[in-house]
């Protein structure tokens, strides 16, 4: 089965559902060099606001990419894939980092929804939001 291209503000069913299941994903961020730096993360899909979310601490590595990047750009590009089996999705877009705690609330909000359990406590939490602007998967 051949992959295919998603439009990430309206995915088909069978997208969304395998975005609501339980999966560990993971982040790909542009190192200063260029180079690819792929972490394991939570991640959240919005379609409907056109965004993926990422709860993790202000002193990450992947934050420090994303600030580094964004800086010379309309955010940093990025991507946030999940893979089950022979089932897989991409999500790409353009990455910020927010400390607003209206937003860093939501994208907890979603986490618990997603993961099934609300996150710890953490003054130093951030959401790395994902501006989408292309995805894609097999299912």
């Amino acid at each position: 089965m051949a992959a295919y291209p998603v439009d990430p503000r309206d995915p088909d069913p069978s997208y969304l559902s395998f975005w609501r299941e339980r999966h560990l994903c993971t982040l790909t961020t542009p190192r200063l060099d260029g180079s690819p730096h792929v972490v394991p993360v939570g991640v959240t899909y919005d379609p409907e606001a056109g965004l993926a979310r990422v709860i993790t601490n202000k002193s990450s590595a992947k934050v420090g990419h994303v600030l580094t990047a964004a800086a010379s750009q309309r955010g940093a590009r990025v991507a946030v894939c999940q893979v089950d089996g022979r089932r897989w999705a991409t999500l790409e877009g353009r990455a910020t980092v927010s400390a607003e705690p209206a937003r860093i609330a939501e994208a907890e909000r979603r986490y618990a929804e997603r993961y099934g359990r609300v996150p710890s406590p953490n003054p130093s939490r951030v959401v790395i939001e994902i501006e989408l602007t292309s995805a894609m998967g097999r299912g």
